[in-house]
């Protein structure tokens, strides 16, 4: 299995922003990071995307956008659309018409920053999502850079401590996002979650002090989305792409906080008796399942079942789990760092159903 590793939510001057596409790329480059996504306010970029190379090290730009009401006040319900490849911020006034309108466009939608505080100290309102009745989209953004910052920040001077020791900052998904997220998945819904940077690269000025708030090389080495194909990338870029975001699509992926230590090579899998399936995927043959997790480094794991923790674990890089309920599993690892507890890897679900069912389990 090929492993790509693929940050999205990221501004540039097109909106608010204080870097360009080039400046992206160019962190981009240098994190290692193989596909960034650009996601500006109510506006599509056209003809940036493709790959981009500097000597050996290349990485994939792809140009979304965030999308919201700009005549609604506050401002909330923010849809990030991605390859829909056409503007559609006309359909904001309607979230359910413009998830519709990206699904026929050939995109993917996530809700962005499900639950986001104000923070008045520096201008920010509340921007949380609202309109739960809405359906249809691809998934939600179970952990975003800044929403953390305004949670986590109860003072500008907490905040400048942030500022300036960014690496302090990332210490999980929202206890609210993630809950939201089980109760979706919960409803019937197959959802995917995924990691947001939301970085714009914000410059300071204090007297004689400039300084870039979280820049994007520092966004590119926390909070990303590992990707799992099945096989390498051509080279193509239209070929690429497609399966790029046919993996994001799926959830064949994983939310991690790369910081403390990369997350590559963890998998989750669920072996039966006729197959394997990974995360995303939905089994569907019966009888009892093996959940197998595989950590890069040993760390504390939990494996939840329908929302709830049914195993923890502690110490060790491989854990095993015998399981044969039809519900939706996933995974979450934690590590210490910098004094704390932090959120590291996060799973998309496995979704395990009873065989030949004509109504799913969760609507009988």
């Amino acid at each position: 299995m090929h492993e790509l590793i693929a940050n999205l939510h990221n501004h540039t001057t097109y909106s608010d922003g204080q870097g360009t596409h080039q400046d992206i790329i160019q962190h981009a480059l240098r994190a290692g990071i193989d596909v960034v996504i650009v996601t500006d306010h109510n506006v599509l970029v056209q003809g940036l995307e493709g790959y981009y190379k500097d000597g050996k090290q290349q990485v994939m730009l792809l140009v979304g956008e965030e999308i919201h009401d700009r005549d609604r006040l506050p401002q909330k319900n923010h849809l990030l659309a991605i390859g829909a490849g056409k503007e559609l911020t006309g359909f904001a006034p309607s979230p359910q018409r413009l998830v519709d309108m990206i699904k026929a466009n050939g995109g993917l939608s996530f809700l962005a920053h499900p639950h986001d505080a104000a923070f008045p100290a520096i201008g920010e309102t509340d921007i949380t999502w609202e309109d739960w009745q809405v359906h249809g989209f691809t998934g939600i953004e179970i952990w975003n850079g800044l929403s953390e910052l305004k949670s986590r920040s109860k003072s500008m001077a907490e905040a400048a401590f942030y500022a300036f020791f960014p690496q302090y900052l990332a210490s999980s998904p929202l206890p609210a996002t993630l809950k939201k997220w089980d109760e979706l998945l919960l409803s019937g819904q197959r959802l995917v979650g995924v990691g947001g940077a939301d970085a714009h690269a914000l410059r300071m000025h204090a007297g004689p002090i400039q300084k870039t708030i979280f820049p994007y090389e520092f966004h590119y080495h926390c909070i990303n989305n590992h990707l799992l194909l099945d096989e390498p990338l051509c080279g193509e870029f239209l070929a690429d792409r497609s399966v790029v975001l046919n993996a994001l699509g799926q959830g064949h992926s994983f939310v991690a906080y790369d910081l403390p230590y990369r997350t590559n090579g963890f998998r989750f899998t669920a072996q039966g008796k006729e197959c394997t399936v990974s995360m995303g995927d939905v089994y569907n043959d019966g009888g009892s399942l093996t959940f197998k997790i595989r950590l890069p480094r040993p760390a504390e794991c939990r494996l939840l079942y329908n929302g709830q923790v049914v195993k923890r674990w502690a110490g060790q890089d491989i854990y095993t789990y015998i399981d044969d309920r039809p519900g939706v599993y996933r995974v979450e690892c934690y590590l210490e760092y910098l004094g704390e507890p932090r959120g590291w890897i996060f799973s998309n679900p496995i979704y395990v159903r009873p065989p030949n069912e004509t109504i799913p389990w969760w609507r009988r």
